[in-house]
């Protein structure tokens, strides 16, 4: 269960400052809050290079109540135009794009490089291109780039603290926004020696003198995108930096030049696609950045010192990033502090903690500690309050609102002050909690005939297809949300309400919360929806009782007896010679037989029906 939140005090944040170079430019200033300034640097001359029809089209849009923060233009050959909003997409006009209205944008921006972007000189507008197999256009995305003042606030201690920052989030979420505010911060504010390197020209603008948006920072232009790694290695050799900016690493080589320029001590600043730190570790290309991860072999006597199997998987080396910000949205990102803890740790089979922060209407910043409440047996104190096998908290599930004192982190540059402040917790929004209630199997579903149809959003399908293999689950993996019985995601995830997640639950699909993407947290997951799931290995003969046939029955038999089986591995692997269980029926202790050999600990059942019971125990004390 997440602590209460902390408020950081964000009210004197710098005004806004205009390079004296683009005070006479046509600057649109945008309706924002006092404590964020934000400005659309001359929209008008993106304007300017668009067809008469679709420019005007798009001014009358932009100047509609409630139609503030337009995010792109989209033009595709014979289709209509559209105007890309954060929330949603409006047709510009009922007339199609034609060849003529593309070559009338081509003519009158700048040449395409080879990643198919153009910009517009002196502004942080970008034109991509969408070619034909013969090279021709057949369509054009027109990014709005904007420079928001202020935007790095809800980060600012973690940007001024010198550790090397990984901002990670979905296309359009506002990462290089975000970036091109860091630059501006640690080179005008903290006297940095901060180097940008833009290979697209999205960071500093196109041409050749980079927008006042980035301060005092310089920048280094990449003649070409596969030339990334190697302007990054320069920039460190030549030009002295203390920090280097980059945009959207992409590839291994980008990945193994982040590390070297780490490694000389240099801060990085950097930006990444994808949703969190777990899918960043699965990877391939981009691993490296979070440490890497290899596969281990341990001797019986560590495995069972450990409490582990003998073959595990471990990070490969320190990360490159020791800091991780998973943007949310403008005003809401997740922060793991420690990543190399947080790797270790769901390595581990432990889900990651991570510090949650939200900024408010009045420009505060509360800040959340994310306690995941079920950890992996090796590990430290007794969680409370999450069922055993999934992420989603029991119907008992309460939390406790009023007045409380609280330590709150107070950030003054990079000096931390601790101290308790008496605030008011008002209730999370509804919104923000997990479904509480156990999802429901469609009647006539999970059998031998009918399996259950699982949908998997943003979890491995190859772990959740083994799961089912090894549980010989009733359940097949689907591709089309629309065939689905049951949406499996991660906490994450449901908490974005992304659009698929929301179809879901429109349409009156259940939906399964994990804490982690593991393999035991789908394995629990299955058995707490199939009572019937019989583990591999496991027989279960006639008269032996399995659990009821009510799925919820079921579920928190399971869930209970497996919560008492981990609690009992934890207190063995601490150091108790012994631990005797609640009696279970015959199929539910011999889950638990399961689990305790998982790692590596003996176990044994003891005692007459009904009052027969496992007792788990060192396999080396008996």
């Amino acid at each position: 269960m997440a602590s209460a939140p902390f408020v950081v005090s964000r009210r004197n944040l710098e005004e806004c400052r205009l390079n004296t170079s683009t005070a006479s430019a046509r600057s649109s200033v945008m309706d924002r809050p006092d404590f964020e300034h934000e400005i659309t640097d001359n929209l008008e001359d993106l304007l300017a290079v668009l067809p008469p029809r679709i420019a005007s089209a798009v001014d009358d849009l932009r100047k509609a109540p409630g139609r503030e923060g337009l995010i792109e233009i989209v033009m595709d050959l014979g289709r209509r135009p559209e105007a890309r909003f954060q929330d949603e997409e409006v047709d510009l006009l009922d007339i199609e794009i034609t060849r003529e209205d593309l070559g009338y944008v081509a003519e009158r921006i700048g040449r395409f490089g080879d990643d198919n972007r153009a910009g517009i000189e002196r502004t942080l507008h970008r034109i991509s291109a969408i070619r034909n197999r013969g090279g021709d256009i057949v369509g054009m995305t027109c990014r709005i780039g904007r420079s928001v003042y202020g935007t790095i606030a809800i980060v600012q201690d973690l940007i001024e603290s010198g550790e090397s920052i990984l901002l990670l989030g979905r296309p359009g979420v506002g990462k290089t926004t975000m970036l091109r505010e860091s630059a501006r911060v640690l080179a005008d504010d903290l006297n940095h020696r901060v180097i940008v390197v833009d290979t697209s020209n999205e960071i500093a603008g196109d041409g050749d003198i980079p927008h006042p948006a980035i301060g005092r920072a310089r920048r280094m232009q990449v003649p070409t995108p596969t030339a990334q790694h190697g302007v990054m290695i320069e920039a460190v050799e030549n030009h002295m930096p203390e920090v280097i900016v980059i945009d959207e690493i992409g590839t291994e080589l980008e990945a193994m030049a982040a590390r070297t320029i780490a490694e000389r001590g240099v801060q990085l600043i950097g930006t990444a696609h994808g949703n969190s730190l777990e899918n960043l570790m699965m990877n391939p290309t981009l691993t490296d950045l979070v440490g890497g991860i290899q596969s281990v072999t341990l001797s019986d006597e560590e495995a069972r010192r450990r409490g582990t199997q003998k073959s595990i998987l471990e990070r490969k080396a320190p990360p490159t990033f020791t800091v991780m910000v998973e943007i949310v949205s403008r005003n809401e990102v997740s922060v793991h502090r420690d990543v190399a803890g947080t790797v270790d740790a769901i390595l581990r089979g432990a889900p990651p903690s991570a510090e949650h922060r939200v900024r408010r209407g009045d420009g505060e910043i509360a800040i959340t500690k994310e306690e995941h409440d079920r950890r992996d047996p090796t590990f430290g104190a007794k969680p409370v309050g999450v069922s055993a096998t999934n992420g989603r908290h029991r119907t008992a599930h309460a939390e406790s609102f009023g007045r409380q004192f609280h330590e709150a982190r107070i950030a003054h540059g990079n000096r931390v002050e601790l101290r308790p402040v008496e605030m008011e917790i008002e209730p999370p929004r509804q919104d923000d909690r997990m479904p509480i209630a156990a999802p429901q199997v469609p009647r006539g579903r999970g059998t031998a005939a009918k399996p259950l149809r699982i949908f998997p959003f943003g979890v491995s399908r190859n772990r959740l297809e083994q799961a089912i293999t090894q549980l010989r689950s009733p359940a097949l993996v689907v591709r089309d949300i629309h065939e689905a019985d049951l949406v499996l995601t991660l906490k994450n995830y449901y908490r974005r309400k992304p659009r698929q997640i929301r179809e879901a639950e429109e349409r009156g699909i259940s939906v399964y919360v994990l804490r982690s993407n593991t393999g035991i947290q789908m394995e629990g997951a299955l058995v707490g929806l199939l009572p019937h799931t019989t583990p591999k290995g496991i027989e279960v003969m006639p008269g032996e009782e399995e659990p009821s046939d009510s799925a919820a029955n079921g579920t928190e038999l399971v869930e209970s007896a497996l919560v008492e089986a981990e609690d009992a591995i934890s207190a063995v692997i601490d150091g108790s010679v012994s631990v005797a269980l609640t009696p279970q029926g015959s199929y539910v202790r011999k889950l638990q037989h399961q689990l305790a050999d998982r790692y590596n600990l003996a176990s044994r059942s003891r005692g007459r029906e009904p009052h027969r019971r496992v007792e788990i125990y060192r396999a080396d004390v008996r």
